[in-house]
């Protein structure tokens, strides 16, 4: 019965031991959680350049909208004056 516990507890000893991460696992997957950071802090700067770009193009569309509803209203308001000028000389 003796030699069964020593022989059980040198065998779950070794199972503790065995399951345990060395040195060297434990640097590998430090060096793997770098790499990873270091990955995701540029992708973070690339998303940050990315809504910096689509700002910029946002702002300069509606500029560009602004400016084309100022042309429409300019056209509409030079249609008016040819209109009211052409019944004018209609009526002479």
């Amino acid at each position: 019965m003796t030699k069964i516990i020593k022989l059980s507890a040198v065998v779950f000893a070794f199972g503790l031991l065995s399951a345990c991460a060395t040195t060297s696992d434990v640097e590998n997957i430090q060096s793997q959680v770098n790499g990873l950071d270091t990955s995701v802090k540029q992708a973070s700067a690339d998303a940050a350049n990315a809504k910096t770009t689509a700002d910029d193009a946002a702002a300069k569309a509606q500029a560009a909208e602004a400016a084309a509803n100022q042309a429409a209203e300019l056209s509409q308001e030079a249609n008016r004056k040819l209109d009211r000028n052409f019944k004018r000389s209609m009526m002479k």
